[in-house]
């Protein structure tokens, strides 16, 4: 009788750890510390106070980079050059830092990682919209030379554009 409730119980674990598998294989592979994505495409950044049950939002991205940047550096003005940094090479330098390494609020923490997020995000974009702000100014100026299909043309114009 023992064996028969041991095997149901082992086979109710082996049920739940296939359906486990099932949903880990079908989300994507998690690529950095501290960010998740939403269902509808954005980033988010949150990180967990050290001792309290409270978190420090630390903002929604649009690239898993700049999410990661952002918990890196509320991370690094957590637990100091020690932490586990997604980007290592990236650590913040402030001489404010130096001098009182956790004095900062979470407020302060939550200030700082929103603006390295950010600034990542922004060059992200930047950089994928097809090289800066000159390509975007050629673009503007294409748009501009034409014609509004939804007005009539004027004689004027007309006569203009034929010669």
């Amino acid at each position: 009788m023992e064996t028969a409730c041991y095997t149901s119980s082992s086979a109710t674990s082996s049920s739940s750890e296939i359906s486990k598998r099932k949903r880990l294989k079908n989300q994507p592979e998690k690529q950095y510390r501290g960010i998740r994505m939403r269902k509808w495409g954005k980033w988010v950044a949150e990180i967990r106070e050290p001792n309290k049950r409270t978190r420090i939002w630390l903002g929604s991205y649009s690239t898993p980079i700049a999410a990661a940047r952002a918990y890196d550096t509320a991370l690094f003005y957590l637990r100091g050059p020690t932490a586990r940094l997604n980007f290592p090479e990236y650590i913040p330098n402030d001489e404010e830092l130096n001098q009182r390494p956790h004095d900062l609020s979470a407020a302060a923490i939550r200030k700082k990682a929103t603006e390295i997020g950010a600034m990542v995000d922004a060059l992200h974009s930047a950089s994928s919209s097809g090289g800066g702000g000159g390509a975007s100014s050629a673009n503007v100026s294409r748009v501009r030379g034409k014609p509004d299909l939804n007005e009539y043309p004027s004689p004027e114009n007309s006569e203009g554009e034929d010669n």
